[in-house]
């Protein structure tokens, strides 16, 4: 396999498939916390689009070491991406339903729902690793930080998108985005399972 034109349009196109489902966390995300700053918005994306490298390397490391290990432990990627992303969405949708009053201090999104909603988002990238085993660990690596440039430019568009809208839809965000998240999650469970 050789650098072409080919290479990086299928390498931008696994990002775009792979970046859906941050993406959609990414607009929950912007529409729990309308006012978020720029500069956490980047941090966000760079956390989505960090896991979506990660995983496609560790699965393509897997494959070229541990194989058999890997392909016993793929049948769990959908239960865990349920469990994470329904552990979040719940958190948000109890906290949408509970309200929270005009002087209580706004948290905004925390750096270990940011990790959780990572790997929920990224766990299905670990069998990309499959269909790049043919690279060799450079060209791997540069497959997979395409990814996540593509993974961070379509965060990015589903943060401000959220946050559009979470400012016009207020206290009604956080049920909005838990929902979101809870069918992502059953979304993922629901194709790889059945």
């Amino acid at each position: 396999m050789s650098y072409s034109f080919v290479f990086f349009l299928n390498s931008a196109l696994l990002g775009v498939g792979l970046a859906m489902d941050a993406f959609s966390v990414s607009l929950a995300n912007g529409l729990h916390e309308p006012k978020m700053r720029v500069r956490k918005m980047c941090g966000i994306a760079g956390i989505f689009g960090g896991f979506q490298a990660f995983m496609p390397m560790t699965g393509w490391l897997c494959v070229h070491t541990i194989v058999e290990s890997f392909r016993s432990f793929e049948k769990f990627i959908p239960w865990i991406a349920l469990i994470l992303l329904g552990y979040i969405g719940g958190s948000m949708l109890i906290n949408g339903i509970r309200g929270t009053g005009e002087d209580e201090e706004f948290s905004g999104i925390g750096l270990k729902a940011l990790f959780i909603q990572g790997v929920a988002t990224s766990i299905d990238a670990l069998s990309v690793g499959f269909t790049i085993a043919n690279y060799d660990w450079l060209m791997a690596l540069v497959c997979s930080v395409i990814i996540a440039v593509v993974t961070f430019f379509i965060c990015m568009t589903g943060l401000s998108l959220g946050k559009r809208f979470g400012t016009r839809l207020s206290n009604k965000a956080d049920i909005l985005g838990g929902v979101i998240l809870i069918a992502i999650g059953l979304e993922i469970f629901i194709s790889n399972v059945l």
